[in-house]
Formats: C-alpha cells, sequence, structure tokens
C-alpha cells in the first residue's frame, strides 16, 4: 500500500501555502490575554527566513499528499539546551492542516522530527506548549515529553 503522504525538506516555493497553515497553532483555547496572532507570527517571520536561507540554524519540513499539496508542517532550530548547553533542538512549530488531522499526521511529523534532529546531532528536543493546549500536550506526552518546566506570567493592569 503506497503511503498517503511523504516527509520533505520545504523549498521556498511552499512557503505561502505553510504561511496559511500556520495560524492553525491557535486552533485551541487561546489564553485571555493573548492574541491568537501572536501565537504564530513570529512563526511564520522565522520560517519566512529560515527558507531565505537566512537562517541556517533552523531547517522546515513538510507532510504532503501523492499531489505535493501541502498536509502539515514543522519548523525546527538547532540550539544548545537551556541548561546543560548539550547539542539540541527546539521545535517552533508543528502543524497540521484540519482536512488530514485524525490520521496520525501530526504523531509521524512528531517522530521525523526527533529523527531529523538526532542526525544533525541534536541530544534532545524541546518545545513550547499551552497548559490549555489539550490536543498538543496529549501529543507530547505519548511521545515522551516531561513537563519539566512551568512558565509563569503575571499581567501588569
Amino acid at each position: 500500500m503506497t503511503p498517503k503522504y511523504q516527509i520533505r525538506s520545504a523549498t521556498s516555493h511552499d512557503l505561502e501555502i505553510m504561511l496559511t497553515i500556520l495560524p492553525e497553532l491557535a486552533d485551541f483555547e487561546i489564553p485571555e490575554k493573548r492574541d491568537a496572532q501572536d501565537l504564530w507570527m513570529g512563526d511564520a517571520d522565522l520560517l519566512r527566513v529560515t527558507l531565505a536561507g537566512d537562517a541556517p540554524q533552523s531547517f522546515a519540513d513538510v507532510a504532503v499528499d501523492r499531489d505535493d499539496n501541502i498536509l502539515g508542517l514543522v519548523l525546527i532550530t538547532m540550539r544548545d539546551e537551556l541548561m546543560s548547553h548539550a547539542p539540541s533542538a527546539h521545535l517552533e512549530a508543528i502543524v497540521v492542516a484540519p482536512s488530514a488531522r485524525g490520521k496520525g499526521l501530526g504523531r509521524a511529523l512528531l517522530q521525523h522530527s526527533e529523527s531529523s534532529c538526532r542526525q544533525r546531532g541534536a541530544k534532545s528536543l524541546s518545545l513550547h506548549v499551552f497548559s490549555a493546549n489539550h490536543r498538543a500536550r496529549s501529543l507530547y506526552s505519548s511521545n515522551g515529553f516531561d513537563s519539566e518546566l512551568i512558565r509563569a506570567i503575571k499581567w501588569f493592569d
């Protein structure tokens, strides 16, 4: 049986479609003081410079169907681990188009990311996730991610 998708390196030709999928990063109950656009605009900027070749520490991959339609993406930055400074990677964004959800593509993209980071010498992969993003947290937890840090914020009026 032929796979329903493949994962490949993103190219500058993929950028516009990838930018239409990124807002899905805000598809959960966003905290009251947050603006949905703020959840993905920084990733959009990083994606632009990455695909332009101006962020050599970052890379992006896409999952595509048989017709090369983009179903999901990952954006990763290679960087030192926060505390040990060992070679590491940070998952900036992982997003699956609504039409491709529920088919294991998020899990496949995450596993692909881990493999790609290991091949680049990373000893770990970190990420940030909002506590209210239950779908993402479930994916990460079921793939062995440890929620070792809690980021707290207090808003000043």
